[in-house]
């Protein structure tokens, strides 16, 4: 049987992570989902760093739904170093954010990601986002491939 692809869900605000994952569940979308609540958390889950040393760095999640108002590290900050590092800079990032700023939405598409989706305050129209989200990049996307050491 084939390995669900997990998420990572990068988000400081306890209502949304709760929200979020509730809306994955009540979708049917059983895909694993790792939190991390600030932009500094984010980039030693990545690295293999801080409570994270002992992960392997060869499980990276199938998409990383990132906001961008992020204690510590920015989202943004957060998606610049994902993209300048050879192990991280094809994994697929979502900006999901509460952001309506055109300054934010075009950092996010500068510095690499792959989609900007407005968190919806609704929450029929939150759950309908989620929905689409983990359909799309946890069930439907084909993941890149992690680069092989050619040392």
């Amino acid at each position: 049987m084939e390995k669900l692809k997990k998420l990572l869900l990068v988000e400081d605000n306890e209502d949304d992570i709760d929200l979020t994952l509730l809306c994955l569940k009540k979708n049917h979308i059983v895909n694993g989902v790792d939190v991390v609540r600030d932009g500094a958390e984010a980039l030693d889950y990545f690295f293999g760093q801080g409570r994270f040393k002992d992960r392997d760095l060869k499980e990276m999640p199938a998409v990383i739904l990132l906001d961008l108002n992020l204690p510590k590290i920015s989202g943004l900050e957060v998606l610049a170093k994902i993209r300048s590092d050879e192990r991280t800079k094809r994994l697929p990032v979502v900006i999901f954010t509460t952001s309506n700023e055109e300054k934010d939405l075009a950092g996010a598409y500068q510095n690499g990601a792959n989609s900007y989706v407005r968190k919806p305050v609704d929450l029929t129209q939150f759950n309908e986002a989620i929905r689409q989200l983990g359909l799309y990049w946890a069930v439907l996307n084909e993941v890149p491939p992690l680069p092989t050491r050619t040392d």
